[in-house]
């Protein structure tokens, strides 16, 4: 396995006030150029385990290092190394996207990505002139994953980077992604959209009311909990029929051969479940 860029260790962690911690006992490594999953419902403790991995919110319990040295040791040289897109836009409306990206680009003292470039990117490059206050909610999101991208960052969090995209925008900012992971990255997704992270995801980790219950890749996941059977789908002079067959033994099976002989098969498709439907089934939970 690659060298740890994050390593978590029994972190637990109270705001201030609150009744029960947000998170409790997290214990989770991020292995170099891996797109590592955070997924659960709204409140369950994503945001929260963000925050404290960038540096946001202190006073934790346990410990966290990242590029192998504790978090509590970094300065400010941590931030050249990060790049951070929130699911909530926070930009200079005033602004214009191009102006926006080069004030930020002005506070790293490394090189940098040309806002031209990473504007480009995300799609917005017509845009580069237009005040971000003319913006809609999925642009002022597109123009916080390209700010994310100004420092060429070795670790990228991203919290919902998809959310309020239409499908071709969406899938762009996927690639994109992907493409981050190719060139070295190292990928922190917080989501609760379940494709999103099966499509994306090295592993995924289940979070739910502030405790980790699994971890692991998407297709273990799937193979593990899914069931190994085949559902096949014919058109007959009554109508449509299904048969469901098991896959062991599949190729000797007399009915689905007699289903293959028939001439009359629609569909033929394996059984597999989805990362939802493993979170409910792990964890009790619904997503929401």
């Amino acid at each position: 396995m690659a060298k740890s860029v994050v390593r978590v260790d029994g972190v637990r962690f109270t705001y201030q006030g609150g009744a029960a911690p947000a998170v409790t006992d997290l214990a989770f490594e991020i292995p170099a150029g891996e797109i590592f999953g955070f997924l659960g419902p709204s409140g369950a403790g994503k945001s929260t385990t963000q925050k404290l991995l960038i540096g946001l919110l202190t006073g934790y319990e346990g410990r966290i290092a990242v590029f192998g040295r504790d978090l509590g040791e970094w300065s400010s040289d941590y931030y050249e190394r990060l790049g951070v897109s929130f699911e909530f836009p926070n930009h200079h409306l005033k602004l214009t996207a191009l102006e926006n990206l080069d004030y930020f680009r002005s506070l790293y003292t490394g090189p940098t990505e040309d806002p031209r470039t990473v504007l480009a990117q995300v799609g917005l490059e017509a845009d580069r002139d237009k005040r971000v206050a003319e913006f809609s909610k999925g642009m002022r999101g597109r123009l916080n994953v390209a700010r994310a991208l100004l420092s060429k960052p070795e670790l990228l969090f991203l919290d919902e980077p998809t959310a309020g995209l239409d499908p071709v925008t969406s899938r762009s900012i996927r690639e994109l992604i992907r493409e981050r992971r190719e060139v070295g990255a190292t990928v922190f997704l917080t989501t609760h959209d379940m494709v999103v992270a099966d499509e994306l995801c090295d592993r995924v980790a289940f979070i739910v009311d502030g405790r980790l219950a699994l971890v692991d890749a998407p297709r273990a996941l799937k193979l593990e909990h899914g069931r190994r059977t085949v559902r096949v789908e014919l058109d007959g002079p009554d109508g449509r029929s299904v048969s469901e067959h098991a896959l062991d033994g599949l190729g000797s099976d007399p009915g689905f051969l007699q289903a293959l002989r028939s001439g009359r098969v629609q569909t033929i498709h394996t059984q597999e479940t989805t990362l939802e439907e493993i979170f409910v089934r792990v964890t009790g939970s619904a997503l929401s």
